[in-house]
């Protein structure tokens, strides 16, 4: 079975709260997180929730890179997932846990659109 990409499920416990309530912050670890491992953005989105908050979004070539921050509890939840081959995951999540300060992080790597090697797709899933 080959996988058509790659997601990862970032739980980052024990950050630095300063960090994950300054949107400029997020916006720019998450950047250079992306360009550093490889990823093309193709547009981005990012919200600073009042009292307290950050939520942002990249979307890549790739597929996509997304954090939401709870400053209060010093956590936040990442999603990397991509299905280009040039992109490095790992050293993306590896380089948001550095820039966020986190000193308890968990990765969950899922394999996703898990085919047989031998399919070949019809127009009706083409079409989609």
């Amino acid at each position: 079975m080959k996988a058509l990409g790659t997601h990862l499920l970032l739980e980052l416990q024990d950050c630095k709260p300063e960090l994950l309530d300054d949107i400029t912050h997020i916006e720019q670890a998450m950047i250079s997180a992306a360009l550093e491992s490889g990823a093309t953005i193709v547009g981005k989105s990012f919200h600073k929730f009042s009292p307290m908050g950050v939520t942002g979004i990249l979307s890549i070539s790739e597929s996509h890179i997304s954090v939401h921050t709870w400053p209060e509890l010093g956590y936040a939840a990442a999603d990397i997932f991509t299905c280009g081959e040039e992109f490095k995951p790992m050293n993306a999540a590896h380089l948001l846990i550095e820039r966020l300060g986190c000193k308890d992080p968990h990765i969950t790597e899922i394999k996703r659109g898990l085919i047989a090697q031998t399919a070949t797709p019809t127009l009706a899933a083409v079409e989609g």
